[in-house]
This record gives C-alpha cells, sequence and structure tokens, in this order.
C-alpha cells in the first residue's frame, strides 16, 4: 500500500474510532519506514503508538476506580480484573441469530428505565456457549462497549479456594458490587464452578459452591449484566439453564462468516479479490475465528518481512494450513 493510502486509511480509522485498525495502520507507517532505513522514524512511531495503548488501557482503569463507588471494587479488586474494551457489535461476524439475539439484549438495556416502570426486567443473566475461539468473550467487550459500561472478569484462580466457606463468601462479595456498581461481570470458563453436581470426587463441595451461585443469581435484582461463558455446555448443570434470560450457542462460522472476516482483516491490502476470498474461506471451513484471524496475522507480517506491498492468495492459504495442522496435532 503507498504511504498516501495508509495515510487516508489511517485517517478514516481515527474518524471511524476503529482503534485496532488505527494502530496496525500505523505500525505498518513504521515498518514501511524501517524498512527505507529510516529507523529513527520507525522507532519513533512503534514507540507512540506503544504509548497510546498504554494510556488508553490506564485511562479507562483510572476512570473506573475514580467511581464514587470504588471502596467496594477495591475490597474485591483480588477478585476482579478491569478488561478494557474497545470492540462494538458492528466489529464482530456473527451469525444471524446470535447477532440479532445481541441487539434485542442492547435495546433492552438502553431502554432499562422504562421496562422497569412497567415491573419488566431486561434480559441481563447470559450464559454464552460454543467452541473456543468463536466470539464469546469478544462479546462480553462488545456489549460493555455498546452499553458505555466497564467490563470486569471475574478471577476464578482468587475465587476458588481451599476452604468452601471462603469461596461462598467471595462469590457473595462479587455480587453484592454488582449493585452498586453497574457493569458487564464475565465468568469466563464457567464449568470450573458449573459443573453437574453429580460429576468429580468432591461432591459435596461442588453442589455447595453450586447452590451457592444458583442462590445469588437467582435473587439479583442489579443492572449489572452477568454472563457466564462454556467451551462444554454438557456439563453444565442442568439447573443453571433456567436461571438465565438467554442462553446464545456460537457456532463454528460458515464459509459466508469466514469469507467477511477474511475481508474485514485484509481489507486494506491489495492483491486477493472477492472471488478469492470465497475460495480461501472453502479452506478455512472448520476453524474458529480466532484461528482465522491468527492466520491473517501470520500472513500479514510474513509480506511485511518479505518487503511486499500486496498479499498473495498463497501466503493466506499457507497460513490456513498451518492453523489447521496445529489443531489437528
Amino acid at each position: 500500500m503507498a504511504a498516501a493510502e495508509k495515510i487516508k486509511h489511517l485517517i478514516r480509522s481515527f474518524a471511524e474510532n476503529d482503534e485496532a485498525q488505527f494502530y496496525s495502520i500505523a505500525m505498518q507507517i513504521a515498518a514501511s519506514e524501517a524498512r527505507k532505513g529510516h529507523t529513527n522514524v520507525a522507532n519513533e512511531l512503534k514507540k507512540l503508538v506503544e504509548e497510546a495503548k498504554s494510556e488508553r488501557s490506564s485511562s479507562a482503569v483510572t476512570n473506573v476506580l475514580q467511581h464514587p463507588v470504588s471502596k467496594e471494587l477495591r475490597e474485591i479488586q483480588y477478585l476482579v480484573e478491569l478488561v478494557p474494551h474497545t470492540y462494538k457489535l458492528s466489529d464482530m461476524v456473527l451469525s444471524t441469530p446470535v447477532r440479532e439475539t445481541l441487539e434485542r439484549i442492547i435495546k433492552e438495556q438502553q431502554k432499562f428505565n422504562e421496562l422497569r416502570q412497567f415491573n419488566l426486567m431486561p434480559r441481563r443473566k447470559l450464559l454464552l456457549t460454543g467452541p473456543p475461539g468463536c466470539g464469546k468473550t469478544m462479546t462480553a467487550e462488545a456489549l460493555a462497549s455498546e452499553l458505555a459500561i466497564p467490563l470486569f472478569s471475574i478471577r476464578l484462580d482468587g475465587l476458588i479456594s481451599r476452604y468452601m466457606g471462603e469461596t461462598i463468601a467471595k462469590l457473595k462479595q462479587i455480587f453484592n458490587v454488582m449493585n452498586t456498581k453497574r457493569g458487564v461481570y464475565l465468568f469466563d470458563e464457567f464449568d470450573s464452578i458449573g459443573s453437574n453436581r453429580s460429576y468429580g470426587n468432591d461432591v459435596g463441595e461442588i453442589k455447595r459452591v453450586l447452590n451457592s451461585f444458583l442462590l445469588f443469581i437467582e435473587k439479583d435484582r442489579s443492572n449489572s449484566l452477568i454472563i457466564a461463558a462454556t467451551n462444554m455446555q454438557e456439563s453444565l448443570d442442568k439447573a443453571l439453564f433456567r436461571r438465565f434470560d438467554d442462553i446464545i450457542e456460537y457456532p463454528l462460522p460458515d464459509k459466508e462468516e469466514i469469507a467477511t472476516l477474511l475481508q474485514r482483516n485484509l481489507k486494506q491490502h491489495k492483491g486477493v479479490s472477492k472471488k478469492e476470498f470465497h475460495a480461501l474461506a472453502e479452506k478455512a471451513v472448520g476453524l474458529n475465528f480466532a484461528d482465522i484471524t491468527r492466520a491473517c496475522d501470520e500472513a500479514l507480517k510474513e509480506m511485511i518481512i518479505s518487503g511486499n506491498d500486496k498479499i498473495s492468495t498463497d501466503l493466506i492459504e499457507q497460513f490456513i494450513e498451518r492453523r489447521q495442522t496445529l489443531n489437528q496435532s
């Protein structure tokens, strides 16, 4: 991509608030300058990008911790991680049913007060299921972005204690904070605490933790969103399903969705036609979104390292096949 084209795309991504694309193009310009021997300029550009990323992340943390209810939040800071979020729903490639469900949830949340006036509750307790790399965690980020509220990821390593009474007390603390600090609370790898109560050797301990979670989520009347995500829906206790407002299944992407993702990830680079993207998509069926994104990133890095301005279908296919091989090993 010529320098002028890169600058135009840089300005466009800034105008569209596409932070990830903005940083990507800035790094491409730095790489181009390095290839020309302008190492000082390249290094300065890279430094500016890293500083900008760091500043955006720390600003998000500061804004949340300075909130009037930060005292309660600080008390459980070892149990939750504040996750910076830049993705919006429009950034995601999703099946039609999943997208429509998420759009409905956002609309209900935006009309939260109106619904409560009629004693109606917007959907906010969500169970996301499906294979790894299909968008469950990214969905939590997108919902937080769309609603302009913080995203908190529950640290399961901090939550689970060798003393079951402590685990239940910590879980209660988290649900208490949901009432005072509105946000998206993500329980990732939820099967670690939501497994069927008939599994495992320590059945009594599993039952107590799960029973407590069932009780807390059923009684919760906060205006926070609670999201549980798992790759192993079949291992979850059946009693969980009726406690959630929505159970959203994330399938592996089909050919059309893969072609769309390939075009999005490589839209700034010449060398591949729309028809070729569809041919590549056919070869990538069976991979998840994360694998396809990694394949694109690796192909782009190889293009830059090789000093080329265009990307080829052979190069993309090479890294798609590499991801498939890694998944089979």
